[in-house]
């Protein structure tokens, strides 16, 4: 079961939502499994834990490059396409250089990119279809807006 962000809500129709206005600052919202957030003033929707130690993204925030960055160890994904752009920052409880490991996370989350879901704004809701029960492939196929 996932917890999900208390302003957030879901219809029969197979959407789900979060407020507009939550999403501002660099916030994410967790909708079901899928965090949603805003990257350069479009919506994104992507799957909730983290390639390196599996963090709660929602936990995280976007950054002024528009990367979500993961609340653990720093790891920096393109909300685009779901890479990983830059890996973890630390392992564990260690925060801090540690030579070739950030580069080893990077290269594996090359095969495990962050599934990705359509979204829209309507209205003042950024609107997630959870119709399907699996994540878009990340070839840029599934409608979202990027």
């Amino acid at each position: 079961m996932t917890d999900s962000d208390p302003s957030s809500s879901a219809s029969s129709s197979g959407a789900a939502s979060v407020p507009l206005a939550a999403l501002a600052g660099g916030a994410v919202r967790r909708v079901g499994a899928w965090t949603v957030g805003l990257s350069r003033d479009e919506p994104f929707a992507v799957d909730s834990r983290c390639r390196h130690q599996l963090a709660d993204l929602s936990k995280g925030s976007v950054d002024a490059d528009g990367c979500l960055v993961c609340p653990w160890h720093g790891a920096r994904y393109d909300v685009r396409d779901g890479r990983m752009v830059q890996g973890p920052r630390g392992f564990f409880g260690y925060h801090g250089p540690s030579r070739g490991y950030r580069e080893l996370v990077k290269g594996y989350a090359r095969f495990l990119p962050l599934l990705r879901r359509a979204t829209s704004v309507q209205g003042d809701r950024v609107v997630v279809d959870t119709s399907s029960k699996t994540g878009s492939q990340n070839d840029g196929t599934d409608g979202s807006a990027s």
